[in-house]
């Protein structure tokens, strides 16, 4: 009763704090609501200074007075631009995950919970938060046994339970959604949250995102111009995670970056290629690519930062990216939407013809332009416009993907006004099909295929004694019953049956 009580006054307060910013029933929306709702809302938002925000922005404003648990509710939710909308998703990507850090004794004193020992013990020069954001934040030190610099980051004390409080109370308001509004419902709001827990239960745990940051060095540890911090293990836990501390200059200094002589258009073009890399070769790419997570080292090398967003991507989905990206490159729609229909995206029902003239409209206005010409924001909206006219389903994983894109997109534009993404994009593209759907790895594919099929063939007769016995206990079974049943073909159909079976799954599987 009373946990039902403390959710309720959550919810209130969210409630409260989303009408006082316009953002519980925006004007822009209030003819589609309920009269009495409405004029609710009309008396809540009476005073409410946001001049001409968009909608969307004034959320992002509510969510980050709310704090950590509501920061990251619109974070997730700028994922979902097929669920919200893009121009909302595109209004809730540009949170503020910033707050004022706690005090530099809480932080000692997680270390020491963390590993036993104090931190002059394990550091020197232990400083003050560099930085601080809603779930952590971070400082620099120096390892005490080697002299190396590193940063440290340590969750904030009890956002866990904060965390756990929060998301229940989505929870409660979730079901009272779905099950009040049909709309709603096929939104599923109560799966969306139960999403959002998962995702926020690996971001409270600083080893994932240490393994993250270990799979992403070695992704990039095969391009010279690139790199990643190394993880600090005896020193990373559930809530600390020390890596190597990078010098560097952010990718948005300008004046720094000319006055060590970087060329910022081969940066720009570094990092299209470094995220089709991670996400065609490897499959596993940090989605999270704002250009205050980039930095260039002393060296010049390109460094990423920050592995707390994450996006995984099978060898099947990515294969299907590939192809879709190359169509529009390559211009030929008809091999795009073919693409889509294959990989079950679009519905068998709606024609191929359609789609690919949807596609059409949305590529070629692309062609031949430069970044300064095309706003990719625009042009996701346009795709998604057509998706949701054929009824496409997203994935999450390619839409995450895609929202990565769009940044991806901003910081090389950042850097290049000029620069073709297209163009940019195709070398990798081009040289990832080639390799996975190429007569290379045809053939390779057909050699693990023989290779299985060689390690299964000296089971094969054991497969088919048994098979054969059971055969022969079937017919034993039909002749009780009187029911006429040839014995010989019975066993011999079964068998070969069997014998198709066995190598068509240890082919194809």
């Amino acid at each position: 009763m009373l946990t039902a009580i403390n959710d309720t006054a959550r919810i209130a307060r969210a409630g409260w704090t989303l009408a006082r910013h316009d953002a519980l029933i925006p004007r822009e929306y209030a003819h589609l609501a309920p009269a009495p709702l409405n004029a609710l809302a009309s008396v809540l938002r009476l005073g409410a200074a946001n001049g001409t925000k968009r909608p969307g922005e004034r959320l992002a404003i509510a969510f980050e007075r709310l704090g950590p648990a509501y920061v990251k509710l619109g974070q997730f939710m700028a994922t979902r631009p097929d669920i919200i909308g893009f121009e909302l998703a595109d209004d809730l990507a540009r949170l503020q995950d910033k707050m004022p850090p706690f005090p530099e004794a809480e932080a000692r004193r997680e270390i020491e919970k963390a590993f036993g020992k104090p931190v002059d013990d394990l550091f020197t020069d232990f400083s003050a938060p560099i930085a601080a954001a809603s779930i952590a934040q971070a400082h620099k030190a120096r390892l005490k046994d080697s002299g190396e610099e590193v940063a440290v980051k340590i969750l904030r004390p009890e956002i866990e339970q904060k965390a756990a409080r929060e998301f229940r109370a989505f929870d409660r308001a979730a079901r009272v959604l779905q099950s009040a509004s049909k709309t709603i419902r096929r939104m599923e709001p109560v799966k969306f949250i139960e999403t959002l827990k998962a995702s926020a239960a690996i971001e409270l745990d600083l080893r994932m995102e240490a393994g993250a940051a270990s799979e992403i060095k070695e992704i990039l540890a095969a391009n010279p111009k690139t790199r990643a911090p190394k993880v600090h293990w005896p020193l990373t836990a559930r809530r600390v995670l020390t890596v190597e501390w990078i010098d560097g200059v952010s990718v948005s200094d300008f004046a720094e970056l000319e006055r060590q002589g970087v060329d910022r258009k081969a940066l720009a073009n570094l990092v299209v290629d470094i995220f089709l890399d991670q996400a065609l070769n490897a499959g596993f790419f940090h989605a999270d690519m704002h250009q205050g997570n980039m930095i260039v080292d002393g060296e010049g090398r390109l460094a990423l930062i920050d592995f707390g967003i994450m996006g995984r991507l099978d060898e099947d989905t990515r294969r299907t990216f590939a192809e879709i990206i190359y169509g529009f490159i390559s211009r030929n729609y008809r091999r795009t939407a073919d693409v889509h229909f294959d990989a079950g995206y679009i519905s068998p029902e709606h024609s191929r013809e359609e789609f690919a003239q949807a596609l059409r409209a949305v590529g070629e206005p692309l062609q031949g332009r430069n970044a300064a010409q095309v706003d990719m924001s625009r042009v996701l909206q346009q795709l998604f416009d057509v998706t949701d006219l054929f009824d496409m389903h997203l994935r999450p994983e390619l839409v995450l993907l895609q929202r990565t894109m769009v940044t991806v997109e901003g910081v090389s534009r950042m850097l290049d006004p000029e620069i073709d993404m297209w163009a940019a994009a195709t070398p990798t593209v081009k040289s990832y099909i080639e390799n996975s759907l190429g007569p290379r790895a045809q053939a390779e594919k057909l050699r693990a295929a023989t290779r299985k099929a060689m390690d299964v063939a000296p089971k094969l007769p054991h497969y088919v004694e048994e098979i054969g016995k059971a055969a022969e206990e079937f017919s034993a079974m039909r002749r009780e019953e009187k029911t006429p049943a040839p014995r010989h073909n019975l066993g011999v159909w079964l068998g070969l049956s069997a014998v198709v079976i066995a190598a068509a799954a240890f082919f194809f599987r």
